[in-house]
């Protein structure tokens, strides 16, 4: 293997892209998100640059200060409401979104706050909705 070559390749690369294994700011993180965007098309081509990507873009999430007080509030809840909640987020739903799979908006933002559980009805119906799997909704064992 011609590793010179490789090198060559690898710093022409990371010149025109850097961002994809270390993203500096908010301009990198929304470059890398367009990229992630693209390659997720033909995601078996690119799978090895995508699990790049994607770790650098989660260290940014994890880190950047844009993202602390949502990470603040996603550690603090239990697994199923950071799950509900971060359903929300990507589905730009508020609390009178879910009355079919919960009910009213009052009993919504209850089990948001943490003032009310989850029954099994509720993460029956929100497992429907959203098509993944029950599990999602439920606590870790402390």
């Amino acid at each position: 293997m011609n590793f010179s070559a490789v090198k060559a390749k690898a710093v022409d690369f990371f010149s025109e892209a850097s961002f994809v294994s270390h993203i500096h700011d908010s301009s990198d993180y929304e470059k890398a998100l367009e990229l992630m965007d693209e390659l997720i098309e033909e995601y078996d081509t690119y799978l090895p640059l995508i699990e790049v990507l994607s770790a650098s873009i989660e260290k940014w999430e994890n880190e950047a200060d844009e993202f602390r007080e949502f990470n603040k509030r996603i550690e603090n809840l239990n697994d199923g409401v950071a799950a509900l909640r971060v359903l929300m987020d990507q589905y730009n739903l508020k609390a009178d979104d879910l009355r079919e799979e919960i009910g009213g908006k009052s009993l919504v933002s209850m089990i948001l706050s943490g003032s009310r559980k989850l029954t099994l009805d509720h993460i029956q119906a929100l497992s429907k909705r959203f098509k993944v799997s029950p599990a999602l909704f439920l606590s870790a064992p402390s």
